[in-house]
């Protein structure tokens, strides 16, 4: 069987099983845990797509987030479907599909291996940890965010096969309205350096070499270059990074998000990020005693955060 005949079938495939799971979502209403925030209780977005709905989302930090893209999304919705519970529902669902799809297409081209790209595709649609993304309304920036997470990545190995100012402009502008779905992209430019390692084999490795140089390499698709040139690369990303991270820092202060030092000392804030990380890869592995919330303990014993620290570290060296 022809691979673009394959190709089409894990595409439908996927489309298929999504729809199977999700599609239930339809009739299912809003929730009143950030929903109100969101639609059901926000006049400026029941309002539909108005200049002034839409200067009020590039101005606005309201629920303690500044991310203009959702709150369009979501006006774009009321202007569509009212306050059709279902409709809004849908979209998100949609979304997911279109990224599921996004996402094998991406990983298919950047690693020429369909089934393993068809697998990460299947399991990223049909985790139950992605369930609230689809069914929860006020989710949407995560649906939102994620697509044009999958558009950066896509641009960004167009970039590599063939570089060029244009290809490299399409990266920086996806990135930038990500960061205007939902400000969890400052992580991506971090992410475009690890597909350099791999997939995509950029890393060149040659102390004698003063200056970025491109030839084959294992990876005969993409040119290869010195450490600092794809660090280098990255220069506007990590500047737009910056940017978005005072701004969320400052967005989560309006709203009375942050915790001070005083009541949250720095010490038990690392200690919990190292113990939650380690028990979201356990959660992404066996997926069970899930919950909306999932509490700050308070205290930890120092031994799980060691342990928790010591595990993330032995990981990548092993």
């Amino acid at each position: 069987m022809q691979r673009s005949r394959l190709q089409i079938m894990v595409c439908l495939f996927l489309v298929v099983v999504t729809l199977a799971v999700y599609w239930q979502v339809r009739s299912h209403s809003f929730v009143y845990y950030d929903d109100n925030l969101y639609v059901i209780e926000n006049y400026h977005v029941q309002g539909g797509l108005t200049w002034e709905g839409i200067i009020w989302a590039f101005t606005t930090t309201h629920a303690s987030n500044w991310h203009p893209l959702t709150w369009l999304s979501h006006m774009l919705d009321c202007q569509i479907s009212g306050l059709s519970a279902g409709r809004h529902h849908l979209t998100n669902l949609l979304f997911l599909i279109v990224n599921t799809l996004l996402i094998f297409a991406v990983f298919n081209r950047m690693t020429r291996a369909l089934w393993p790209s068809a697998l990460v595709a299947a399991l990223f649609a049909l985790h139950p940890l992605h369930v609230e993304s689809v069914a929860w309304v006020a989710e949407r920036k995560d649906v939102l965010s994620t697509f044009l997470w999958m558009t950066t990545l896509w641009a960004y190995v167009r970039y590599v096969r063939r570089p060029g100012f244009n290809r490299y402009l399409l990266v920086l502008v996806s990135f930038s309205l990500g960061l205007m779905a939902k400000p969890m992209l400052v992580t991506l430019p971090f992410v475009l350096l690890l597909l350099d390692y791999w997939p995509l084999r950029r890393f060149q490795f040659d102390s004698g070499q003063l200056q970025p140089k491109s030839h084959k390499s294992r990876n005969p698709r993409y040119q290869t270059s010195l450490p600092f040139h794809l660090v280098s690369e990255k220069a506007p990303f990590f500047a737009l990074t910056a940017v978005s991270s005072v701004v969320t820092f400052l967005a989560q202060q309006s709203g009375g998000a942050l915790t001070s030092l005083d009541k949250l000392p720095l010490t038990l804030r690392i200690a919990n990020a190292l113990v939650s990380y380690v028990t979201y890869m356990g959660k992404m592995m066996w997926p069970q005693s899930l919950a909306v919330i999932y509490s700050h303990p308070g205290t930890l014993p120092v031994w799980q955060a060691v342990a928790a620290g010591l595990l993330l570290v032995s990981y990548p060296l092993s």
